[in-house]
């Protein structure tokens, strides 16, 4: 390309398809909760970090990356601290600190308040934690990566009237901030409070209003371009979406419980599937109610499937490593032990940095093709 000449502009069909940035991140997030090893877990951030690094474009819904490692942290600093104040159901006998005991009366047998804390009650306390730390930053990186407006593209049918009202909050939620920096700079410059009872209320009234009027625009703009309208179906149609959709979310919540406790692995997985199948089959239902059409779709492509495949196969391995090797994935407490890197768990993480290498590099300004 000669010298100062403009980039090519890049067109939608060759972004990636937002659902497989969720799929990749989700899949990651199940494999940190197949393991309390805290290498794994700090290898999975580390690799879901890399890729967001690598692949997060200039737009302003990408930057809640920071605020999601950030309520991690929140998690776990609270985690601790729980830990330490309320004590911990795990015995040691490395006390680290003794503080005062505060008696409880019979009713409350089972907590208490103070009292030892014990290196072996922290460690399980940080384990647990980094767990769910390591579940919100895999959320946060797919918040970061997939754009939501065309997430909402994709979405059948019977969830768009859903997913048109997150996206109107989630792109709303930016002119609140901005409503109320604007006042209290003006407040500022006139002298007048800001802060306080009394500058809440002086700000907030207006920026109250604002939302108001932008949310009556929006609806009075939405009705004339022919927003929720509906297709008549058949009672019975109604009826079978209905049970589907019923049922087949009872199976995934039972599936998934299934999965995560030992009693019901067994029986977990294959009810975790039907209830997916039924699922979709109530949601390819519902979606004939909808009547819309979607301008340039997005694509799922082989680049999708590399991509949403890297993550399954990382929850695949670890949940294969934890039947396999618990010991390995789930370091010992009591007593207490140093965790060990195993080689193959840390090298099946290291399979989700591909997105990192088989999407396109994200684009300058973040902005929607024309």
């Amino acid at each position: 390309m000669p010298s100062g000449a403009p980039a090519p502009h890049r067109r939608q069909g060759d972004a990636l398809h937002p659902g497989a940035w969720w799929l990749w991140a989700l899949a990651l997030g199940v494999a940190a909760t197949r393991t309390t090893n805290p290498l794994l877990l700090a290898l999975l951030v580390t690799v879901s970090a890399y890729v967001v690094a690598a692949r997060r474009p200039n737009a302003p819904w990408a930057r809640s990356y920071g605020a999601f490692v950030k309520l991690a942290l929140a998690v776990l600093a609270i985690r601790l601290l729980f830990a330490i104040v309320l004590g911990s159901p795990v015995p040691g006998t490395h006390v680290l600190v003794d503080l005062p005991e505060v008696p409880l009366p019979d009713w409350a047998q089972g907590i208490r308040l103070g009292g030892e804390v014990t290196a072996e009650a922290l460690t399980f306390a940080l384990y647990d934690g980094l767990k769910l730390a390591t579940l919100l930053i895999c959320v946060g990186a797919a918040n970061a990566l997939a754009n939501p407006s065309r997430l909402l593209k994709s979405l059948p049918g019977a969830l768009y009237e859903t997913g048109v009202a997150v996206v109107v909050a989630l792109t709303f939620a930016p002119n609140l901030i901005a409503d109320v920096q604007r006042l209290r700079a003006a407040r500022r410059l006139r002298g007048r409070p800001d802060r306080g009872v009394r500058g809440l209320l002086q700000v907030g009234l207006p920026v109250l209003e604002g939302a108001l009027e932008r949310s009556v625009a929006l609806a009075a703009a939405m009705d004339a371009r022919g927003y929720g309208r509906t297709a008549q179906v058949p009672a019975g149609i109604r009826r079978t979406t209905a049970a589907l959709t019923l049922g087949g979310l009872l199976g995934v919540c039972a599936g998934t419980y299934g999965l995560l406790t030992a009693e019901g692995a067994v029986h977990g997985l294959p009810l975790l599937l039907a209830g997916l199948a039924a699922a979709l089959a109530g949601l390819w239902l519902g979606g004939r109610r909808s009547l819309r059409t979607r301008y340039r779709p997005d694509r799922w492509d082989a680049r999708a499937w590399l991509v949403a495949g890297s993550g399954a196969a990382v929850a695949a391995l670890l949940a294969l490593a934890a039947a396999r090797d618990p010991a390995a994935l789930h370091p010992g407490v009591v007593p207490l032990v140093a965790p060990a890197l195993p080689l193959w768990p840390a090298a099946a993480v290291l399979i989700g940095l591909l997105p990192a290498f088989v999407t396109p590099a994200p684009e300058d300004t973040g902005k929607e093709p024309s």
